[in-house]
């Protein structure tokens, strides 16, 4: 029997879909954002603060099934990709249960298993990291190929998606790159909204904590007017930015 291999757990997440969320934050990722605020979740083989298999998983997320009933479950990390089996049996478990699931993904894995997976998910966020292929290997230490060629499949298969992008101050919030990658998303009806969050150094202290030092340690959070004019950006090109 399958078992997940979970970070954390939130009770009533209001940011990561829409609605109040309960948000499983899966243990393992494949990419080392400099950004990334879960460094704690990178390594798969730690050990887990949770080992679940899904249904046990989701009797954990039926004792707030009341308080989510106008949102629903999300899955994040982590990347949950790398746990594609066990996802798929868990979504199946909340679609009978009448629960609406979302997958918080980066994208970096293509496999079968992944794609069938997709079938039991109701909303995908597809987070970008860069549209330009070495500024995302820069950002990532991954190519950008299969973030692309997985929205690709989601508009193969008429998946809701909501696309996240980070903005983060001298790195994806140089005009000419946010135009690029806003132009870029414009050729798919799957997006229903575009999610441009503002660079944050609220995960710094982790690093500290886990004695590894933080790359963008010299950048500052990102300024309303900055988030603005990247907001306005893809707004004239007609993403929507609000549902």
């Amino acid at each position: 029997m399958i078992k997940g291999r979970i970070h954390s757990l939130e009770s009533f997440g209001t940011v990561d879909g829409p609605g109040i969320r309960f948000v499983i934050f899966m243990q393992g990722c494949p990419l080392r954002c400099l950004y990334c605020h879960n460094p704690d979740t990178w390594d798969v083989n730690v050990e887990p603060a949770y080992l679940m298999t899904a249904q046990e998983l989701l009797e954990e997320v039926l004792k707030y099934k009341r308080f989510i009933l106008n949102g629903g479950v999300t899955v994040t990390g982590g990347e949950p990709l790398l746990q594609s089996a066990f996802l798929k049996e868990f979504f199946k478990l909340c679609r009978e249960e009448g629960i609406h699931t979302a997958l918080d993904t980066s994208g970096s894995i293509t496999s079968t298993s992944a794609f069938e997976m997709l079938e039991y998910v109701d909303l995908v966020l597809l987070d970008i990291k860069a549209i330009e292929p070495e500024l995302h290997k820069h950002l990532t230490k991954a190519k950008i190929d299969k973030p692309l060629a997985f929205l690709n499949h989601l508009q193969e298969i008429g998946k809701d998606t909501w696309i996240r992008h980070v903005v983060v101050p001298d790195l994806t919030d140089d005009k000419e790159q946010l135009e690029k990658l806003a132009h870029y998303l414009t050729q798919f009806s799957i997006i229903k909204k575009v999610e441009l969050l503002p660079y944050h150094i609220m995960g710094v202290s982790k690093y500290e904590e886990m004695g590894m030092e933080y790359a963008l340690k010299d950048t500052k959070a990102l300024s309303s007017e900055q988030l603005a004019v990247a907001e306005g950006i893809f707004s004239d090109k007609g993403l929507p930015l609000k549902i």
